[in-house]
This record gives structure tokens, C-alpha cells and sequence, in this order.
């Protein structure tokens, strides 16, 4: 008679075990973090969460007036827009690392031009990170001077995007 094989069992999960999944559940909530991978004693733990982002596209904001002593429109955004490394007090810096678009869709206008006038919360622009689309807002009113990213080009956490004046 061949020897019995013996058996191979995979971790139990305990209560303490699940409990402490459920608190590890909570802090990802409470933190707004998107996955938690936790080692204790041999088991690992990791908990995630699918984050998925829902673009609303606004109207684009109204065109800005053209009035007849006023330079065209490419002269202006030449002339106030040259690309520095942010250092404007209104400078709005990227909060992920990810791909910058600057209309919801391929063919739309943009939702921003320098010399756009936005309002608190409007749309700037949209980060893809991880296939999820993040729109970017503005964190006050003013007049948008500086333009620093490429649409579709990578950015890097805290690189300048945007000067509001």
C-alpha cells in the first residue's frame, strides 16, 4: 500500500482576521487610499478598492471677446504664457502622476486657454492615471496666465499645471 499523502490546507481566516480586513476596509475609506497590503507573522493581507472615476463634461467656457485693438488670440497666449517652473502664486500643481488631457474628448475644444476667465471648481483639465479619468479643478476664480503642460503628455506629482490669477 503506497504512503497517504499528506494533506496540504491553505490559511484559515479567523474572526480576528476578519476583523481586522474590515478595519483595514475602514482606513481606506476614512484616507481615500485605494489599496492596503499588510504582513503580519507570514499572512498577507492586501485589501483594494476598484476606484472609477465619472467625468462630467461641462459646457466649454463662453470664447473670450475679441475686441478691435486687442491682439489675436495666439499673440496673447504667446505673450503671457512663457513656460516657467511654476513659481506663480496661483500656480495649480498636480496632485497625481498621469497623462494631462485638455478637452473631455479628441476633437473638443479645450476646457482652458490662457486668458480664460474660470470659476471656483471649474474643470482645468483631466489626469488619466490607471485608466481612470480625474478631472482637475480650479481651486479659485480668476483669469487663467499660464498653461504650463501638453495635451496627452505625462506629469509628474506636483509639477506645475496652471497659473489663476
Amino acid at each position: 500500500m503506497p504512503p497517504a499523502k499528506k494533506a496540504t490546507s491553505k490559511p484559515s481566516l479567523t474572526d480576528p482576521d476578519l476583523a481586522l480586513i474590515a478595519s483595514l476596509a475602514e482606513i481606506l475609506n476614512d484616507t481615500g487610499l485605494s489599496e492596503i497590503e499588510l504582513d503580519r507573522k507570514g499572512t498577507k493581507f492586501r485589501v483594494a478598492k476598484q476606484v472609477t472615476a465619472v467625468a462630467t463634461v461641462a459646457s466649454p467656457p463662453p470664447a473670450p471677446v475679441m475686441h478691435a485693438h486687442a491682439a489675436p488670440a495666439h499673440e496673447v497666449q504667446a505673450a503671457a504664457a512663457p513656460k516657467t517652473n511654476g513659481d506663480h502664486p496661483g500656480t495649480v500643481k498636480s496632485p497625481m502622476v498621469g497623462t494631462v488631457y485638455m478637452a473631455p474628448s479628441p476633437g473638443a475644444p479645450n476646457f482652458i486657454d490662457v486668458g480664460s476667465t474660470v470659476k471656483e471648481g471649474q474643470t482645468l483639465l483631466i489626469i488619466e492615471a490607471m485608466k481612470t479619468m480625474n478631472q482637475i479643478h480650479a481651486p479659485r476664480a480668476g483669469k487663467v496666465t499660464a498653461i504650463y503642460v501638453d495635451n496627452g503628455h505625462p506629469v509628474e506629482y506636483g509639477e506645475p499645471l496652471v497659473a489663476i490669477e
